[in-house]
């Protein structure tokens, strides 16, 4: 989790966080159903109870974004796709899953699983209703969850990428083609035309009228062409690397440090002093761990003078590594599915350098500024 977002704790081992733009569109989801929706829908209520109907109302749709995203993780994690979080946030909500699905069929899946979650919940409030009937309040936001958890599972189908209905797409031009770059460069394609669709409608209605409504749908339609846009740039990279190996990007100058070093040491010699981001701890010429900043900030302050580096460091048999002749897109991907900036790489039990994101960049300007000549 980023400083913008709050933890909420995990669920099935997922970290769930909250960003702070959630309260946000809480407020105004709040203020919107207790001065205009539920006094339309059931009128003569206390005002107080327009604000608590409300409020609730706004918590239960974000519980439902929550399912929603869950119903993706869980079918992700069947297919052995790991799933590093899900954040709520003014837009509804987004599972970050670490690695592209293994097969177009596996893409399909869980990306229908959203929607299939959403439907269920709408059904599931529907068959609520002639329990809670007697209860105003209940009633009424049985019949809104109806309302919203349909309209969360139409909208997702809408084939604009990356929404779900786009990913969708994407698997059925994937399973057709059996080629995932022009499968999601047609997608995201697809989606910035969606995407300008609703921005010309939110525009056309703020122009008409309809200000409120108009804005909503504009700014959507941005994040759906920003969205869009970020996938095909990512495309685009996976293009510049392909053919690129892991020995090509990777750096030679490393630090090596004993597993005695104390912490203190370490940060004012070699990430203080020579802006390291990780180091390499062996003894006896051979690679006993990894030291990484992500490790070293677990460890308080106050103790790293007397915390050594065998102490902190990812031990050498739970380190993750990677061969020198790996692809450079199979090796961006093992750092997104392990959740990892660096890489040591490794040949026959030797050490032969390190790969971190920062490499990988280094690279592509390299290759950018001759593309040039």
């Amino acid at each position: 989790m980023n400083k913008s977002t709050l933890s909420l704790g995990h669920i099935l081992g997922i970290p769930i966080g909250l960003d702070y733009s959630w309260f946000l569109i809480f407020v105004l989801l709040t203020w919107s159903l207790a001065t205009s929706y539920y006094p339309t829908e059931f009128k003569s209520w206390p005002v107080a109870q327009y604000w608590i109907v409300g409020a609730v109302t706004a918590i239960m749709l974000f519980v439902s974004v929550l399912l929603h995203e869950l119903g993706h993780s869980i079918v992700a994690m069947r297919y052995k796709n790991p799933v590093r979080s899900i954040t709520l946030f003014i837009f509804g909500g987004v599972a970050q899953i670490g690695a592209e699905p293994p097969s177009a069929s596996a893409e399909f899946w869980i990306a229908l699983a959203g929607p299939a979650t959403s439907v269920a919940l709408a059904i599931l409030f529907g068959l609520l209703q002639p329990i809670v009937g007697a209860i105003a309040s209940l009633l009424a936001l049985a019949k809104y969850l109806v309302y919203i958890n349909g309209s969360l599972a139409l909208f997702n189908l809408i084939p604009g990428f990356p929404l779900d209905g786009g990913r969708i797409f994407r698997a059925i031009v994937w399973g057709i083609t059996h080629n995932l770059r022009r499968a999601t460069l047609i997608a995201a394609n697809l989606g910035r035309f969606i995407a300008y669709f609703f921005i010309f409608l939110g525009v056309w209605q703020m122009f008409t009228g309809n200000f409120g409504n108009g804005l909503w749908i504009a700014l959507i339609g941005w994040f759906l062409e920003s969205a869009a846009v970020s996938e095909i740039r990512q495309q685009t990279l996976q293009d510049m690397l392909a053919g690129q190996h892991v020995a090509d990007a990777m750096r030679h100058d490393y630090t090596v440090v004993k597993p005695s070093d104390t912490l203190e040491q370490l940060v004012n010699e070699h990430i203080l002093g020579a802006g390291r981001r990780s180091l390499i701890v062996e003894q006896n010429d051979r690679v006993v761990g990894l030291l990484t900043l992500h490790t070293l900030k677990k460890i308080p302050r106050s103790d790293w003078a007397t915390t050594t580096a065998a102490q902190a460091m990812i031990a050498a048999e739970h380190m993750k590594w990677i061969r020198p002749d790996t692809e450079l897109n199979d090796a961006l991907r093992e750092m997104d599915r392990d959740g990892v900036n660096q890489l040591p790489v490794m040949a026959d039990d030797q050490l032969q350098g390190l790969l971190g994101r920062d490499d990988v960049i280094s690279l592509l300007r390299t290759m950018a500024e001759f593309s040039h000549q």
